[in-house]
């Protein structure tokens, strides 16, 4: 029986143009919508697999305000059993806070007699870019870690991750308790049914307030890459284009006289 804690954040729907806010600190997301990276929705899907073998729990966790129990709800609803809500302003807390938060709660919960024996995380923030809260909270827990793990099972007492690594699938076995940080393409996440939902509006989030004060992000700025350039080449108009066309299609091979 392994008890999972995988920790999500409510992050800006990168899936329409990404718009920094006034002071370059984060990803305004007002006008695009709001949701769960694709990172973090695998690594629930892969939590609710391993509880699923094991018989154990799956606990979502989040740290934000209340808003993020939307996507609180979204992990209930495909299969997470608790769901326990950090009640702060996210953007004022770096990745060392948040380590040192979702660490403050697997040890209250094992305190109560729910241990999280595996927590998982996405490999980083789909907003923010930061690949450091994995690190950090498995040094804060004394733990080992497996960062851009892509599959992940538990086998008794050692977890077992799969790795894409530049000369293929590399295979990492760590002792239990332990963190993983999951990148997507490994599993396909599960999309929440009609059942899952009403279930998931039924569950009592837990809420509690932080540990202690943040120390804030140190981020200067935030930088969106140049837009890639296009170039359009104008055949013709009307038939007279035909003959410019058919020259075309030769060219890139996928015509021939």
């Amino acid at each position: 029986m392994t008890g999972v804690l995988v920790c999500v954040k409510r992050v800006p729907d990168s899936s329409s143009e990404v718009v920094l806010t006034d002071d370059a600190q984060a990803v305004d997301g007002r006008f695009a919508g709001f949701t769960m990276s694709p990172h973090e929705e695998c690594a629930v899907e892969l939590a609710v697999q391993v509880t699923g073998a094991t018989g154990g729990e799956a606990t979502v966790l989040t740290l934000g305000d209340a808003d993020a129990v939307e996507q609180l709800r979204s992990a209930l609803a495909v299969g997470c059993q608790a769901a326990t809500l950090v009640t702060a302003d996210a953007s004022s807390y770096g990745p060392a806070d948040v380590a040192r938060e979702i660490a403050a709660v697997v040890r209250d919960h094992a305190a109560a007699g729910r241990a999280h024996e595996l927590v998982l995380l996405g490999n980083d923030a789909a907003d923010s870019g930061d690949f450091q809260v994995g690190i950090r909270l498995a040094y804060e827990l004394g733990r080992p870690v497996v960062n851009g793990a892509r599959v992940v099972s538990v086998d008794g007492d050692t977890v077992v991750a799969r790795v894409e690594g530049p000369d293929g699938t590399e295979t990492y076995r760590v002792p239990l308790p332990a963190v993983v940080t999951i990148r997507e393409g490994g599993v396909e996440p599960r999309y929440p049914s009609v059942p899952g939902r009403m279930k998931a509006k039924k569950v009592e989030v837990e809420e509690r307030g932080p540990s202690a004060e943040p120390t804030g992000p140190k981020r200067v700025k935030l930088l969106l890459p140049p837009p890639v350039p296009s170039n359009v080449q104008v055949l013709g108009t009307g038939a007279a284009a035909a003959p410019a066309v058919v020259d075309l299609f030769e060219e890139l091979g996928v015509l021939t006289r």
